[in-house]
């Protein structure tokens, strides 16, 4: 069974950076969007950036001008870039893949906590 293998979270300092990425475990097909959505200690998880198969993206409105998204579509590879980086960018960072044919169906990573304290 296809997982989604997040890396690069960890401990950074307030205005540092931090890259994220995810890649399905296996082959996988009609990848629809790839994204990344956060959930913060007592909050509902949120979407933090998405990036759809035409390349559309869209981002919170708490992470434009400091996150950018990006792929690699031959490696089914989705990033995070995160700069500026806050202590309200705390949380689980989870990575999201979307596929579809005729349906659709959800991916998601087991999540990679960032952490922003100093």
């Amino acid at each position: 069974q296809v997982q989604l293998v997040e890396s690069g979270g960890g401990l950074v300092q307030p205005g540092g950076s931090r890259r994220l990425s995810c890649a399905p475990s296996g082959s996988i097909f009609n990848i629809n969007a790839m994204g990344w959505y956060r959930q913060a200690p007592g909050k509902e998880r949120e979407l933090v950036a998405i990036i759809s198969s035409s390349g559309n993206t869209n981002y919170a409105d708490s992470v434009k001008g400091r996150f950018a998204i990006s792929r690699d579509n031959a490696k089914s590879t989705v990033y995070l870039q995160m700069n500026s980086l806050k202590s309200e960018d705390t949380a689980e960072y989870y990575c999201y893949i979307r596929t579809r044919t005729i349906n659709y169906r959800d991916y998601w990573g087991k999540g990679t906590l960032v952490a922003v304290s100093s």
